[in-house]
């Protein structure tokens, strides 16, 4: 079971930490009126009692409804803290979860279902952990041991059953956290179980109706469904029992304090107002650590969420560099960008403006992806100098798609040296960089947006007829500025979706500042006509711009000037 406040949240997350001293005040605040609200009715009362008069009744009153003020107003600040909190750490886990995840190679077994499923519902059950159980839990703290102190000072029977009685009750939280926390794992791994089902069965639903097995699927989703249903009310059962436990163990020390009272008051041995002030102070001591069982299970959700959000930023990344745009499009399907440095890289360099410069040089470049036994890309050297337009060629899988992961910054090599514009890729400023560089992927990524505001992207700001020339350009003259792309580039036929891509990286080499073009089958999909104009284009370019290209075809390998060949073993270039 983990401890009271969970040990990442207090560690990484510095609201969390702010949090706690603000909520440990507002609970001693909370703690020191809970005592003077007993003792103003204690000694009213017993007044009444011992002189048959009403004498100091108002200002007693009037104390009573500032103390009971004080209390609404501190049991209003500290839920109110608590989603503050709340808020701020939601957003910092959803930045750190989509950024480890962008920053490691895309595994098609990866749960997209779950993931959506913990950065929207998951995360937001950090509410309950925030807002009811980490106030409970200062007040726990904080109330019984002042008030413990103010009965100390009044009575020492009443004190040592306290101190027996009091202790019990964490012990029994302990025994129901753990038999929660099982139950909350199993029932995260169903709910996240069904978020992929269900995922996957919209993503496939089209071609399940065509074959006829959408019916099918729906049985599949029901048994999970029923599932999550059966685990979510066992959850509310030790629920339901832990709070009958934890009432029945706390009404009986109330009770045994009562009785005490009860006959010491009766025998002489007390005065009434003592009596009464320990017979109201009692149940305040045992109120909040029975509310703290009641709301651990408001915070068992969360935590179960932040125990996977924490897994999946601590997964081993091989990202590297802080997100900027790099047109155009998705890099494959393995290999995407991520917002965080890795430990140690400090980037600060500026890249240099000599066009002498080459703008990519490799040496004995090796990278191997975690878990894997291969290296992925192998000793390879590669020179790209300014105006060249240089073919990337070799078999599936032989590490094409991770050479230019590389040097667009997303992934670290394992060994060898990257410079990139004569800058070693570990001190180099990527965000410039990455404004230097134009990328059309296989599938580029088209926002639901008119086909001129996604060639827009390559250039923000950039005239509508640099946007019309550089549709022109990529051979998408007959594509109005005004055609709606539709989700999943609806509307749009691949080649089209392709020329689109190239037309955003063309305008980002004209009027964004870009210097290197990265190219991963632009052709496919073209007929021979359109290729010939779109090769042409792309050798027409200025003699500063560097062009690098991944291909199987043969015109293409025919347009540039060299041809690398990168495989199992690599091929210097």
């Amino acid at each position: 079971m983990p401890g009271p406040v969970h040990r990442n949240l207090l560690a990484r997350a510095r609201a969390t930490r702010i949090y706690l001293v603000a909520g440990v005040l507002v609970g001693t605040l909370t703690a020191f009126l809970v005592v003077a609200q007993a003792w103003l009715l204690s000694h009213q009362i017993a007044g009444v009692f011992d002189t048959g008069r009403l004498d100091g009744l108002g200002r007693t009153v009037g104390l009573l409804a500032l103390v009971l003020l004080g209390r609404a107003l501190l049991r209003g600040i500290n839920p109110w803290l608590g989603q503050r909190a709340a808020a701020l750490v939601k957003g910092q886990l959803r930045h750190e979860v989509v950024a480890a995840r962008l920053g490691r190679p895309l595994d098609p077994r990866t749960d997209t279902g779950g993931l959506v499923d913990l950065v929207t519902h998951g995360l937001d059950a950090l509410d309950g952990y925030y807002a009811k159980y980490l106030p409970q839990l200062l007040l726990a703290v904080t109330v019984p041991l002042v008030v413990g102190v103010a009965i100390l000072t009044s009575d020492l029977w009443s004190t040592l059953v306290l101190v027996l009685t009091v202790p019990l009750i964490p012990f029994f939280m302990a025994l129901i956290g753990w038999a929660t926390e099982r139950r909350m794992a199993r029932r995260w791994d169903v709910q996240a179980r069904l978020a992929h089902h269900f995922a996957d069965l919209v993503a496939g639903l089209p071609t399940l109706q065509v074959f006829g097995r959408a019916r099918a699927q729906a049985i599949g989703l029901q048994r999970i469904e029923a599932r999550n249903r059966e685990e979510t009310m066992g959850t509310l059962r030790i629920s339901f029992l832990s709070s009958m436990t934890l009432e029945l163990l706390s009404t009986l020390s109330v009770a045994i304090i009562a009785v005490s009272i009860g006959i010491r008051t009766v025998n002489g041995e007390m005065d009434l107002a003592s009596g009464l002030f320990l017979l109201v102070l009692a149940p305040e001591v045992y109120l909040p650590l029975r509310q703290v069982g009641v709301h651990y299970h408001d915070s068992a959700e969360g935590v179960a969420a932040a125990d996977r959000a924490f897994a999946e930023i601590d997964a081993p990344r091989m990202g590297a560099g802080p997100s900027s745009s790099v047109s155009s499009g998705t890099l494959s399907s393995r290999i995407l960008p991520s917002r965080i440095l890795p430990s140690g890289t400090s980037p600060s360099e500026s890249l240099p403006t000599d066009p002498t410069v080459p703008a990519v040089r490799v040496r004995d470049l090796q990278v191997t992806y975690p878990g894997a036994d291969t290296p992925a890309l192998r000793s390879l050297d590669l020179d790209l100098a300014p105006g060249e337009f240089v073919a990337v060629v070799g078999p599936s899988g032989g590490g094409k798609s991770t050479l230019l992961a590389v040097l667009m910054g997303f992934i670290r090599p394992s060994a060898g040296e990257v410079l990139l514009g004569g800058v070693p890729l570990d001190r180099v400023d990527l965000a410039a960089w990455r404004r230097r560089v134009a990328w059309v992927g296989q599938t580029p990524g088209l926002p639901e947006r008119t086909v001129g505001a996604n060639v827009a992207l390559g250039a923000p700001g950039a005239p509508v007829e640099a946007i019309r020339a550089a549709l022109d350009r990529a051979g998408a003259a007959e594509l109005a500025l005004d055609h709606e792309v539709g989700d999943e580039s609806e509307g749009l036929s691949d080649g089209e979706r392709r020329r689109v891509g190239l037309a955003r990286a063309l305008l980002r080499l004209s009027h964004g500042g870009g210097r290197l073009l990265i190219l991963d089958e632009p052709t496919a999909g073209l007929d021979p006509d359109t290729e010939r104009r779109v090769l042409a284009t792309l050798r027409d370019a200025d003699a500063t711009t560097s062009a690098l290209v991944v291909t199987h075809r043969p015109a293409v390998v025919a347009a540039c000037d060299r041809v690398v060949t990168v495989g199992p073993v690599g091929v210097p270039a």
